[in-house]
């Protein structure tokens, strides 16, 4: 199967996007759906404002040994409606932790996590629901296995923002000497910066390759539009980056426990600060344990630790190298591209 550089790259990943209607909604939401049968999954909430939804259920030590989706929205709080949605599409079709002889009585299990776009499109209380999460777990569901993720200004990234310039959706993944996939699909919505303010290089632009560095002039208009904006826009609001960091590696939950951990170091290099009171920074992991590890030693499952935070660090920049700029009553947020020159 050719790579597309996404999620789906994990073998029966699927990812649906769906948008709040409305002339005064900017938010939407995007459910990772799992193969029947479900994901081990894990979860690391390293924000000190997080909005979410069972994720304690994902805690090694708890009963849930295997979930059928995950949701990322927008929204904030109210937002994690939408994974009502997404549950009863599933229990329609009998995915979910059974209860009793009876396989119809399932009880699906559907972590989820918002971030902050608040009124961003204007309207304050469009928001995704119940309705948006079907829309996306609908849209996941009609794709093929292994088809690209649309990125950029979607889903839950409809309405996101990083800094003063527009964020959104992003995708990468790495296939892995030993065969193994790890792909990353985040949403970008930080209250700190993707942009080094020295050079206009988005920092994860420095790690794996030579950055393009804007001419000097480009730099320092940029540098002015961004003050301006600051000044227009107010206040950073609360804000999150999250993310899904899935493998078809075999992992147990502690491992994926683990791989959560160390995915975090992936928005570290690529947005600074993180993990404010005032961030919601969220991260699972998914394993759909297709692939045996190495049993001799460490080394295989290290790479796969190690390999989390590089997907995602090029989530983030494909993130914001798609991502299309909105004015509005909300605030003025342009794309990085439409500021520095440069995908």
């Amino acid at each position: 199967m050719a790579s597309n550089d996404a999620l789906t790259d994990v073998a029966g990943v699927r990812v649906g996007h769906a948008r709040v209607p409305g002339d005064g909604a900017l938010s939407g939401t995007t459910v990772v759906l799992a193969p029947e049968g479900g994901v081990v999954a894990a979860v690391d909430v390293r924000g000190g404002g997080p909005a979410t939804r069972e994720t304690d259920a994902l805690d090694p030590r708890n009963i849930v040994q295997r979930i059928e989706a995950v949701v990322l929205t927008g929204g904030s709080a109210f937002g994690l409606d939408s994974a009502s949605g997404v549950m009863a599409w599933l229990e329609e079709r009998g995915r979910g932790i059974r209860v009793g002889a009876d396989a119809s009585r399932v009880v699906p299990v559907v972590p989820a996590a918002g971030i902050f776009d608040l009124g961003r499109g204007g309207d304050w209380r469009a928001r995704p629901d119940a309705a948006t999460g079907r829309a996306a777990v609908e849209a996941a569901a009609g794709t093929a296995s292994g088809a690209p993720v649309v990125e950029g200004s979607v889903g839950a990234g409809t309405g996101a923002v990083a800094g003063q310039l527009k964020g959104g959706v992003g995708t990468a993944s790495a296939l892995l000497e030993s065969g193994v996939t790890v792909a990353a699909l985040v949403v970008v919505n930080a209250v700190g910066s993707v942009v080094d303010p020295l050079t206009g290089v988005l920092y994860g632009r420095y790690f794996g390759g030579r950055p393009e560095y804007p001419a000097a002039e480009v730099h320092e208009a940029a540098g002015r539009r961004l003050a301006e904006l600051r000044e227009l826009n107010g206040p950073a609001p609360l804000n999150t980056t999250l993310a899904v960091v899935a493998t078809d590696a075999e992992l147990s939950r502690p491992q994926a426990q683990k791989l959560a951990g160390t995915a975090h170091d992936g928005i570290a290099r690529a947005v600074r600060p993180v993990h404010l009171l005032s961030d919601g920074d969220t991260v699972f992991t998914l394993s759909t344990g297709r692939r045996r590890l190495d049993e001799q030693g460490q080394s295989a499952l290290n790479e796969v630790l190690a390999a989390g935070p590089d997907v995602v660090t090029r989530a983030i920049v494909s993130a914001i190298c798609a991502a299309e700029g909105v004015e509005g009553p909300g605030g003025t947020f342009p794309a990085y591209r439409d500021v520095y020159g440069l995908d």
